[in-house]
């Protein structure tokens, strides 16, 4: 592809330059490596972000327990790291240190790596999933464990996808919501704790946009800006200023500013409209962003700033990315899960010093990029 740029000349008349390419989208990992899940090849911890291979043509990503998740750019889909219970979908409980591509096909168009099972969508709005099943998180209608990509149901309108440890949550092209799996807590937003194996709507509502599902918990923003969570709220995770578990969706504020939400174990973190990031719930390891380790329950600020692109909450850590391209860090080091070495910090801090950084995910106890 050429990229050109027009300038009039004086008298008449348009010069035509080019334009230098965009820059190449390599993909990064770092953090915990016990069972390959950075896909570098080997099983060596990393302590700040390593390039994966030479590719440039990886489009989305998602980092799981121990394993990772990718899309490329002609629609392939690729998993690596830690395989028990199949969760790599390569048909085997075989771990992998590098990425595979998952079957030939070239319609994967999003994806969610859960704590030990994985999500898909394709481009026809199919749904499929693989990996652990103990308690109905595939949506299969079962609890059996699938190594390979197993479609849910028959529908042909998934949009996006959520998996946790131990349920799953969906949204609809109509708006609607759905979930299944482990209810104990009343994360499934049903107003009950009975499990389900196979999908189940959350009341009637169709202006649901965007999900997350949490370790015992979920999260979700309505098309009208406003956010709800349910579920196990031991931390405040839920953000009602209390420690009371939901078992149905119940709005956190009146405001109607909310853009996106993250939160895979017990905090959560969400971006509003206006370029500022919030959090709350546990804030051990300073896990909040907040310059100390202290559990809030309700959204607090994480600083002034108002170009905050991005947010992924991991297990222990969190990783932003800013609208000018940087990347950043905070929470728990543990094995280099915020590339910002062995120490953990409390506030946002910079992760090196590149502005190209266009996709980030923070996994149990490793983070994956693009930029």
């Amino acid at each position: 592809m050429e990229f050109t740029a027009g300038f009039t000349l004086v008298g008449g008349g348009t010069f035509v330059a080019p334009l230098p390419p965009p820059p190449p989208v390599y993909l990064w990992a770092w953090g915990n490596n016990s069972n390959g899940n950075l896909g570098d090849g080997t099983t060596i911890n990393r302590y700040s972000p390593v390039q994966i291979g030479a590719l440039t043509t990886w489009a989305k990503i998602d980092a799981g327990g121990n394993h990772t998740m990718a899309i490329k750019t002609d629609g392939t889909i690729w998993t690596w790291g830690l395989n028990n219970s199949g969760r790599l979908g390569l048909g085997n409980t075989t771990s992998y240190s590098s990425p595979k591509q998952v079957g030939a096909l070239t319609t994967w168009s999003n994806i969610d790596a859960g704590g030990e099972s994985s999500l898909a969508i394709k481009t026809d709005g199919t749904m499929w999933a693989w990996g652990r099943n103990n308690e109905g998180q595939l949506g299969l209608g079962n609890v059996t464990n699938y190594s390979s990509p197993v479609q849910v149901g028959a529908l042909t309108t998934w949009l996006s996808i959520a998996v946790a440890v131990f349920h799953s949550m969906a949204v609809k092209t109509d708006g609607t919501m759905w979930a299944w799996g482990n209810n104990f807590n009343g994360q499934l937003g049903l107003g009950d704790t009975t499990n389900r194996s196979s999908p189940v709507q959350i009341g009637s509502l169709t202006t649901w946009s965007s999900i997350d599902a949490g370790y015992y918990h979920s999260a979700a923003i309505k098309t009208d800006g406003t956010m709800w969570s349910w579920g196990r709220n031991s931390y405040g995770q839920l953000g009602h200023g209390n420690t009371t578990d939901r078992s149905s969706p119940n709005q956190i504020g009146s405001l109607t500013t909310w853009s996106k939400i993250t939160g895979k174990y017990d905090h959560i973190m969400a971006i509003k409209t206006d370029g500022t990031v919030w959090s709350w719930g546990n804030g051990a390891d300073g896990r909040l962003g907040l310059g100390d380790t202290t559990t809030r329950s309700s959204p607090v600020q994480i600083g002034v700033l108002t170009t905050w692109l991005s947010v992924s909450a991991g297990a222990y850590h969190s990783q932003a990315i800013k609208t000018d391209g940087t990347l950043w860090a905070w929470g728990s080091a543990g094995v280099g899960a915020t590339g910002l070495g062995f120490s953990n910090f409390s506030s946002p801090k910079q992760v090196g010093a590149l502005t190209n950084w266009l996709r980030v995910s923070a996994g149990s106890s490793h983070s994956i990029a693009i930029g």
